[in-house]
């Protein structure tokens, strides 16, 4: 990868540092799931209910964005990711694009950790931020309508196939990983076909093999995939101009 931008990088990554911080704010201001009561009671033979394994309880968020070292941590991970997108990058509009994901996948990446969940209240607003900027940056810097059409293809691609794992095996893909993959595939779409399949191939690859060493090192058995998902995410984006470069020069 010979073009890169250290002062770019520079600062993206002090941005990044400083939305890093927000990162606990973000989690706490998330409202807590409202839980499901339980029905009326059966009238009849009054037979006891069979005991059921209780579920572990999810960790509040509030308690999540409370827990010691979350601040600088969160802010290390996002000064970190920026400052990769701003080494590839440089000063190009579709930073506009990818910048504004940084401290929302922190934030993400952390509750998946904690809670197995990936909350739409996240989620939703990523899908209207990315589709806005990808509409404002096409018309901005005059883009090719075909960059549309590939974003387009990439959020059915990436959302498509996690639609469908998630359609034939449910209990295995919690619906939060679908709607992430479909802020993915806008993204990734957007900026190429190289950084969307790559960026594919190892969000599966990451959670495959990290999730096994994980699994196998905490004897952890319900690893979350959203992480990874953001992670191949990220790889696909630092790498996808080198393969790029690789089979078109």
């Amino acid at each position: 990868m010979t073009d890169l931008y250290p002062v770019t990088a520079v600062a993206t990554g002090v941005l990044g540092l400083a939305a890093g911080v927000l990162v606990p704010r973000l989690i706490a201001w998330i409202p807590e799931p409202v839980p499901e009561e339980p029905g009326p009671a059966e009238e009849g033979e009054g037979t006891e209910p069979e005991a059921e394994t209780p579920e572990r309880p999810k960790e509040l968020y509030a308690d999540i964005a409370a827990r010691p070292g979350l601040v600088w941590k969160a802010a290390l991970a996002s000064g970190v990711s920026a400052a990769a997108l701003g080494l590839v990058f440089g000063w190009n509009l579709s930073l506009l694009v990818v910048l504004p994901l940084v401290p929302v996948s922190v934030a993400l990446s952390v509750i998946d950790w904690r809670t197995r969940m990936l909350p739409t209240r996240l989620i939703a607003p990523a899908y209207a931020v990315t589709v806005l900027a990808i509409l404002v940056v096409w018309v901005v810097g005059e883009r090719d309508p075909h960059d549309l059409v590939r974003t387009g293809l990439g959020w059915l691609v990436y959302g498509g196939m996690f639609f469908l794992l998630w359609f034939v095996y449910p209990r295995g893909l919690g619906y939060g990983d679908v709607r992430l993959s479909g802020v993915l595939g806008l993204a990734l779409g957007w900026l190429g076909w190289a950084e969307l399949l790559l960026g594919i191939w190892m969000g599966l690859l990451l959670g495959g093999v990290l999730g096994a060493l994980v699994a196998l090192v905490l004897r952890r058995r319900d690893n979350p995939f959203g992480p990874f998902m953001l992670l191949g995410a990220l790889v696909g984006i630092v790498l996808g101009p080198l393969v790029t470069a690789n089979y078109y020069g």
